[in-house]
């Protein structure tokens, strides 16, 4: 120990195994070689910069992504270790940008907890990068070195002297295109509510986050911790009681539990072991789950709210309209994978569920009236998910008794191979008899809908069952609903949702977006779920027909064609475009352009339907009000 910081030097870093598996095999390191694992590359780099903030030696991280599109990462952490590793003869710094399985965290040393495994991370983004380069401040010099794809262009060496004081680690590394291809690129919004959930379970730390190729920056700094991440997840939501707080350190593992419930139908639920989300839960999540449905279950019960005669609440019943934040810091996490989406201690479990249960327990004693509230919402939670489970199985028992007629309205493909199907849903009866004509009919499946589908945001599931556009889309999908969903029964590779390019449109499509999102989350996560895009303009000159699908796109056209009479025709909706054209433009997979839908964060796609199709109108105002001037093509 050095200033009651624990030892971080050379001797403390461990090597374990060499990196040549990294770029024959992205997929083992960073989860694969699509957008998902490109952001990974800079979660594992600012993963190590909050470990730095864990042991305490940390307050400030900066993240810029460059024009060219590479990434600086800087911290005024500690510096990684940069004098000469004892077994390996080269400098430390060299050890953990170039070993795998090397770094400060396996040992005990340098770390009491951390989420990046420093050196698996860190030394797989270098092996994935076209090049990258790290600046170490430490000891009062500013050592640097640069690789290429993972290998050191030249040794660690001394450029320059540091300010007094100053210490920290600068790594700035460019994404290696031969690996990850089609024009791939960092989003934005993903990398800052990455960098926001961070910043609220590492209290005392700022981040900062500027894009200078579209020059947007934002700074995080959340002294509320969790607590203020619950706030936050529910500010557009009716809360029914204060935040409640629960934290604990038991056997060395760090517990803290934030809760709060809302009059919302569904559930915002986030856990982090090390800071890191884990977006598949594991013993963390599981043991705040059984805590909260054990403590309701029991004062329900004490308190005559439950009566004899009545089931216990199910877990589902308790997690209605909860928001949750569950954050575990442990000395040694044993995760599913390394991309660290699930943890698997089962020690976690036990712990978890004995603090938020003390926690929670006390608080519904010391509030009766909240205490009342909750166990009211679940009650009413119970009975709709009762009334639900009655219309599934009227919805199912009607289907085998029609057996298993599909609805009346589509019109199916012949083919019977569901990885070469597609379903368009289409909005309206006259776009779809142009679908149903343009169609390839042996692989294309049509479903028009009559007019807006129910908004899902607002109804339970029991009443969403009772909407005859809803049945018909669950029906024609094969996959049933909420918790009975099974991918296996999906009918159609591709769900296609095609609307027109018009507000109405736009609503539809945010409609149907919300019930596949509430309802059918797996169908997205798995890739099945895409968006149309027809074209916005038909321009024609003498027997020249081109199509363009945005303002710019019809501008190029028109000037491309060079010609004084051109015939541009606005199409307002899908109706307008005879069957050829549809298919030509929308339909046929050798010229059309489809959208993936994909849930890169449920927590913001949760915020945004929440905000757009919930019942507080007045956050819905502003997100207009500030998003109008982004809006283009709007009917006249």
């Amino acid at each position: 120990m050095v200033n009651g910081t624990m030892s971080y030097e050379a001797k403390d870093i461990q090597v374990l195994e060499g990196l040549e598996a990294v770029r024959r095999r992205p997929g083992m390191y960073v989860g694969g070689t699509d957008i998902k694992a490109l952001h990974h590359l800079v979660y594992e780099v600012v993963d190590n910069s909050i470990d730095e903030a864990l042991a305490g030696s940390c307050t400030r991280i900066s993240i810029i992504i460059h024009p060219d599109s590479s990434v600086t990462v800087q911290d005024n952490g500690r510096g990684i270790p940069v004098d000469m590793h004892p077994t390996e003869k080269k400098s430390a710094l060299e050890v953990v940008m170039t070993k795998l399985h090397a770094g400060g965290k396996f040992g005990g040393g340098g770390y009491k907890v951390s989420g990046g495994l420093h050196g698996v991370g860190v030394s797989a983004v270098n092996a994935l990068s076209e090049w990258c380069e790290v600046r170490v401040q430490r000891d009062a010099q500013v050592y640097f070195q640069r690789y290429e794809r993972g290998y050191p262009t030249e040794p660690v060496k001394v450029i320059g002297k540091a300010k007094p004081g100053e210490t920290g680690t600068t790594t700035t590394f460019k994404f290696d295109p031969t690996i990850f291809k089609d024009n791939l690129d960092y989003k934005f919004e993903t990398l800052a509510q990455r960098f926001r959930e961070m910043a609220f379970v590492t209290r005392g730390v700022t981040i900062y986050f500027l894009d200078e190729r579209s020059n947007r920056e934002l700074t995080f700094y959340f002294e509320g911790g969790i607590t203020s991440f619950v706030r936050y997840l529910n500010r557009n939501r009716e809360a029914l009681h204060p935040v409640v707080y629960a934290e604990k350190e038991i056997e060395g593992i760090g517990i803290e539990a934030a809760i709060q419930y809302t009059d919302a139908y569904t559930e915002s639920v986030y856990s982090f072991a090390n800071t890191i989300n884990t977006i598949d839960g594991g013993t963390h999540l599981t043991g705040m789950r059984a805590a909260l449905t054990r403590v309701i279950n029991d004062y329900a019960r004490k308190n005559g709210l439950l009566k004899d005669a009545d089931p216990n609440f199910s877990g589902d019943d308790t997690r209605e309209g909860l928001t949750a934040i569950v954050s575990v810091k442990h000395p040694d996490p044993q995760f599913e994978s390394q991309t660290k989406v699930k943890l698997m201690n089962p020690e976690v479990q036990t712990y978890v569920t004995q603090v938020v249960g003390e926690a929670f327990s006390a608080f519904l004693e010391e509030n009766p009236t909240a205490a009342k509230s909750i166990v009211q919402k679940c009650l009413t939670s119970a009975r709709a998910r009762d009334a639900a489970r009655k219309a599934r199985d009227l919805v199912i028992r009607k289907s085998a008794l029609e057996s298993l007629t599909l609805p009346g309205k589509l019109a199916d493909c012949s083919e019977r191979d569901s990885s070469k199907t597609e379903l368009y849903i289409v909005e309206g009866d006259s776009a779809g008899g142009s679908a149903k004509q343009g169609r390839d009919r042996h692989f294309q499946a049509i479903l028009p809908l009559r007019g807006k589908i129910l908004n899902t945001e607002r109804a339970r599931l029991d009443k969403i069952l009772g909407n005859n556009e809803v049945k018909a889309l669950i029906s024609a999908l094969g996959t049933g609903i909420g918790d009975s969903f099974d991918l296996s029964g999906l009918r159609y590779g591709r769900v296609i949702i095609m609307t027109d390019a018009d507000v109405d449109g736009a609503h539809i499509r945010t409609l149907l977006l919300t019930f596949f999102f509430r309802y059918m989350q797996p169908l997205i996560e798995e890739g099945h779920l895409y968006i149309a895009q027809p074209p916005l303009y038909r321009i024609a000159w003498k027997n020249q027909v081109k199509y363009a699908y945005s303002e710019a796109e019809k501008d190029k056209v028109v000037k491309e064609l060079g010609a004084e009479k051109v015939t541009v025709q606005r199409y307002k909706g899908l109706g307008e475009m005879n069957p050829q054209q549809l298919w030509e433009t929308t339909m046929n997979p050798e010229n059309r352009t489809l959208l993936l839908v994909t849930v890169e964060d449920a927590a913001e796609a949760d915020r945004t339907f929440d905000m757009l199709m919930g019942d507080v109108v007045d956050p819905r105002r502003k997100f207009i009000l500030s998003h109008a001037k982004l809006v283009r093509n709007l009917d006249v």
